[in-house]
């Protein structure tokens, strides 16, 4: 599941196994793909208020209408047991079975309530003598309320209001209860193994039902547990544990697939210091061996192949002296072995494979290189024919300049830092440009553009007169863990040192960089950023524009928020926000968010410029009516960022007053 972003960049939130559901927080107007085995294409979605759902049926994926109630020809209603005889009601705080031929019922339980129900989600065993119910404690109630102040249909403003939870709210509690259908009897469990859910999922029963399977996300997320219920006497064991003294990564790196046949499982996990892929015994529990290993990272499964026991994957890092964001493909035997890389050229690669998955397209681009398009051959990864490398000359022609890729050291002084600088069309290398960061640090992903593209919000921004760059700091995602986890509970370094650290390096060999002029600005995690750069790191960036910052994350989205910063709520949150450090501002500030933004509470804005005032600071804001999440990036705000960039960074005032 992708997020395309304002510029057509493919941003990665992990996946959604057949049969789940997965909530995502989104906002009005993103675009989403979904992308099943081998990299097809199974819909895209672009999302809208009050139409919140995405359903993928036999390999479509479409929004919400009549043919979500649809199923597959002989597919079984989830209420009737595999064998047709019996049926499960869930009504009233009692759980029910009907026989079908009789219609007569057993009460299995009573006790279901509001504060604690029994759910609609139903899981038989395959010879229907189990069935498992999941039973829900609700959810604290946590309402935002937006006030859209100029609606188009009517005069008086609109209250909005909606669930949302903020950290440390209280969480939905879901656990299995079992029933054993021949007695009708409940099988007591002991919940020891999973007392404090984030959350419970993939449940499933083991092909001969004697277990039912479910993975356990502890709140916190530095516990993860693939457990198995045995279905005659409730016992619980772990088939796999994942602990983390920082956090695990399950929006991004959760994998996980049991191979039934074999008695064993695949799973991926970041334990070495490195997102790898291993093989496990689900009688014994233990892993049998790493399938991957070394100083790189898997990126993503494509495909398995059951019968040649084979793993087709993503990675990343695998080439010395190439980018380590680089996405490359390959496959490896579950049972050891050489890897097969089926990539070779220096970029970000998609592959697009044929019938039978004997050949497959590969095509390539860097920044700094138009797509190239090969043919190769499955079975080795060899190049059957170049079939076409695309050209920028008409472009360049133009004036059009590629970005320049730079590499230098980060704040450790031995970790190599990526990032670009993209330069004006008049670019003059005998003049002096201001230099403007276009910051994003979200520890979910890097956010360093590396495809080719023509246009982009960066090159527009340096069109203007800048050399606007993008920066991959230390606490993204993608790299080794250790580099990953500086963003725990620290989510106010952004990766600020080694930013800094290569902006400096940058400019040691490209005088036309002015470091007396540094601008920075950014979106949602980004506005953050943009924020946190003139708060700690006044005396480098001189003027800032923050777009709908989660200024405080006690007051952003709950998963996104306690993923990185942890829970319990700490003091490091009140130490990481930007609001109790308002008083540190200097420079020029321009603070952007949308009134109607329901990803990120624009209260989060309000509180930080409420402390601003507090401080007697000189600032500006603006909050765009009917606008929501990247409120920055409607035309009106692009236009007003841009003018405030000109006026601070370039001494000019943009607008023509005749």
């Amino acid at each position: 599941m992708l997020w395309l972003d304002l510029e057509g960049e493919r941003r990665s939130y992990g996946t959604v196994e057949p049969g789940a559901r997965r909530a995502q927080h989104t906002y009005d107007g993103h675009a989403w793909l979904v992308l099943g085995p081998g990299g097809r294409e199974l819909g895209t979605y672009r999302a809208r208020a009050g139409d919140p759902t995405l359903v993928v049926l036999n390999g479509e994926a479409s929004q919400p209408g009549t043919r979500r109630e649809e199923r597959r020809e002989g597919e079984r209603p989830r209420a009737l047991s595999p064998d047709g005889r019996l049926r499960l009601l869930v009504r009233d705080g009692k759980v029910l079975r009907k026989d079908e031929a009789s219609n007569e019922e057993l009460e299995l339980a009573s006790d279901g309530s509001a504060e604690d129900a029994y759910t609609q989600q139903i899981w038989w065993s395959p010879r229907s003598t189990h069935v498992a119910v999941l039973r829900e404690k609700p959810e604290q109630e946590h309402r935002v309320h937006l006030v859209e102040s100029a609606p188009k249909d009517q005069v008086q403003p609109k209250l909005h209001s909606f669930q949302y939870l903020k950290p440390g709210d209280r969480i939905a509690h879901a656990r299995p209860v079992l029933f054993d259908l021949a007695s009708g009897a409940r099988v007591p469990i002991d919940e020891a193994l999973f007392p404090t859910p984030w959350s419970i999922s993939r449940l499933e029963w083991t092909p001969d039902g004697k277990e039912l399977c479910f993975l356990y996300n502890q709140r916190g997320h530095q516990l993860l547990r693939w457990l198995a219920i045995d279905a005659a006497s409730g016992a619980v064991r772990t088939l796999i544990e994942e602990k983390s003294q920082t956090f695990i990564d399950y929006a991004g790196k959760l994998w996980l697939e049991p191979l039934w046949e074999s008695g064993e499982a695949l799973w991926m996990s970041e334990r070495s210091g490195w997102n790898h892929l291993y093989l496990y015994d689900l009688a014994t529990g233990q892993p049998k061996r790493a399938i991957t290993s070394g100083e790189w990272v898997v990126r993503g499964v494509e495909r398995i192949d059951r019968e040649r026991r084979q793993i087709w994957f993503r990675a990343s890092g695998i080439h010395a002296g190439e980018d380590p964001y680089h996405v490359h493909f390959g496959r490896v035997n579950i049972d050891g072995g050489e890897i097969t890389w089926l990539t070779q050229g220096d970029g970000m690669h998609e592959l697009r494979y044929g019938p039978e998955l004997s050949y497959y397209v590969d095509t390539f681009s860097r920044v700094d290189l138009p797509p190239v398009h090969e043919l190769r051959r499955s079975s080795d990864g060899a190049l059957v024919a170049e079939l076409y490398r695309a050209s920028d000359e008409t472009l360049r022609a133009s004036g059009w300049r590629r970005p320049e890729r730079f590499v230098a050291k980060g704040r450790d002084g031995v970790t190599d830092i990526h990032g670009i600088l993209v330069l004006p069309s008049t670019f003059d290398p005998a003049r002096r440009y201001p230099v403007i960061e276009n910051i994003y640090a979200g520890p979910h992903d890097h956010h360093v553009p590396k495809r080719f593209e023509a246009w982009s919000g960066s090159r527009a921004m340096a069109e203007l007169g800048f050399v606007v760059v993008q920066i991959d700091g230390m606490g993204t995602s993608w790299r080794s863990k250790a580099f990953h986890d500086v963003c725990w509970k620290n989510l106010g370094d952004a990766g600020f040192p080694d930013r800094i650290a290569w902006l400096r390096a940058a400019a040691a060999t490209r005088p036309y960089l002015d470091l007396e002029r540094v601008g920075i600005f950014g979106g949602s995690a980004g506005g953050q950023n943009a924020l946190r750069g003139l708060l700690a790191h006044g005396d480098f960036y001189r003027v800032g524009v923050a777009d709908c910052g989660c200024h405080d994350n006690r007051m952003d989205k709950i998963w996104w928020n306690e993923l990185w910063m942890g829970w319990p709520i700490g003091p490091h949150y009140d130490e990481q926000s930007n609001v109790t450090q308002a008083h540190r501002l200097r420079g020029k500030l321009l603070l952007i968010a949308g009134e109607l933004d329901r990803n990120v509470d624009p209260a989060s804005t309000m509180q930080v410029a409420a402390a601003l005032v507090r401080a007697d600071k000189d600032f500006e804001l603006l909050i765009i009516p009917g606008a929501g999440h990247g409120s920055a990036e409607t035309p009106y705000g692009r236009r007003r960022r841009a003018d405030f960039f000109v006026r601070h960074l370039l001494a000019r005032e943009p607008r023509w007053t005749g």
